[in-house]
């Protein structure tokens, strides 16, 4: 089953993504996401320079060997832009096999491991009372973990909460925005969030909370242990992961779940971290991390060592890499939590799917491969809008970690 052709497709129904065709000599065809967050033409002009040639001719059904041949072949190894090119060819090809073998993709990974996909949303408010109000909105839809977070007293802005009435959407037109930071006030702050979080709905509901890795190590332990009396299902990305090592001072100070990875590539970004078992969670995400294939051995790594998957999933992934988390999700054994945030109406039209949510899980269907296609036509509709990540400051003006 030759590859005869492939093309890159980028959209913009509210927010940029890039997709990729991948066409067969059998008329079957697959979808790959290859969104890479303000860095989107990156991926396109990778995939178009140097992947597409390369894949041409070469059999569909051969996935993992041309997983190795794109890594293994390019000689310059992993990186966002050259992972999340892979990712996407790797994707559309299991899409391939499972619409040949007339199967959802989950069950060419060995099934089943669970009757749906526990997934949390975001919750936000600009004070402790907005955030109170967004979670029992949440609650009120059927979900069963949320994540938190709040404007920070003393500061402008901050990671995670939403403009006005629209959903969070960091991404921004024109040049990055720019945010201010002081994590002393932040420190102070998180626990009460929490605090008054569990007096007004209890024990039983998972609340999850991203720092968005702008702690040291000791000021994420001194963070964690603050949380302890308010038991997180996880705090999320407490410090910048590539000081894996980093991680084993937060462990001797605090019991709270630890998780991180959305922006790493490869297996060796969190080897350390899930060996040593500095983390309890995973975040690694198909579209960053190499496709279904690469993250099935995070996974198998992760799982020897007691550690679960939570997928990055937030709304610059597309459907495409939606659905693929979600067969990935209901197959491993490991699994733990996968995110998800609503995508706009648009954004559904050009990407019709399968999946879907009912009372706190997700759930991808039983179509044969991924379950979601790409209306061409309306895609192209919906031109390309150039928008860029924020930056962050301290008070003082010096460059910190968003």
């Amino acid at each position: 089953m030759q590859i005869t052709d492939a093309r890159v497709i980028v959209t913009c129904p509210g927010r940029n993504f890039v997709t990729l065709k991948i066409l067969t000599e059998d008329g079957v065809y697959g979808l790959g996401d290859a969104t890479l967050n303000g860095r989107e033409l990156a991926v396109a002009s990778y995939l178009n320079d140097h992947v597409i040639p390369l894949i041409i001719g070469r059999d569909a059904r051969r996935i993992e060997d041309l997983w190795q041949y794109l890594y293994k072949g390019a000689y310059w190894r992993r990186g966002p832009v050259t992972m999340s090119a892979i990712a996407a060819v790797d994707t559309a090809l299991w899409d391939i096999k499972g619409k040949v073998a007339n199967l959802p993709v989950y069950q060419l990974l060995g099934g089943a491991s669970r009757e749906g996909v526990m997934v949390y949303g975001h919750a936000n408010g600009t004070d402790v009372e907005d955030a109170v109000k967004s979670v029992a909105h949440y609650l009120d839809l059927g979900y069963k973990a949320i994540r938190v977070q709040s404007g920070v007293p003393g500061l402008s802005s901050t990671y995670g909460v939403g403009r006005g009435t629209m959903p969070y959407e960091p991404a921004e037109k024109g040049a990055a925005p720019e945010n201010r930071w002081s994590t002393e006030a932040y420190l102070n702050f998180v626990p009460k969030l929490f605090a008054r979080m569990r007096s007004e709905f209890g024990d039983e509901i998972h609340l999850l909370h991203d720092v968005h890795h702008r702690l040291t190590p000791i000021e994420a332990a001194r963070a964690g242990r603050s949380l302890e009396p308010y038991h997180l299902f996880w705090l999320e990305d407490p410090t910048p992961g590539e000081l894996q090592q980093g991680f084993r001072l937060i462990r001797q100070h605090t019991v709270t779940p630890l998780a991180v990875g959305e922006v790493f590539n490869t297996i060796f970004d969190c080897q350390q971290l899930i060996q040593e078992q500095l983390i309890d969670y995973i975040r690694t995400t198909v579209v960053h991390a190499g496709g279904i294939s690469h993250l099935r051995k995070i996974a198998a790594l992760a799982e020897l060592h007691q550690v679960r998957t939570g997928s990055h999933g937030a709304t610059d992934l597309s459907p495409v890499c939606m659905a693929a988390a979600l067969h990935f999700d209901l197959s491993v054994h490991n699994f733990g939590v996968q995110e998800y945030m609503r995508h706009t109406d648009e954004t559904d039209a050009v990407f019709p799917h399968e999946y879907g949510f009912q009372d706190g899980f997700m759930y991808p269907g039983d179509a044969p491969g991924l379950g979601v296609d790409i209306d061409e036509d309306l895609a192209a509709v919906y031109a390309y809008d150039p928008a860029f990540l924020p930056v962050n400051r301290t008070l003082d003006g010096t460059m910190h970690s968003w």
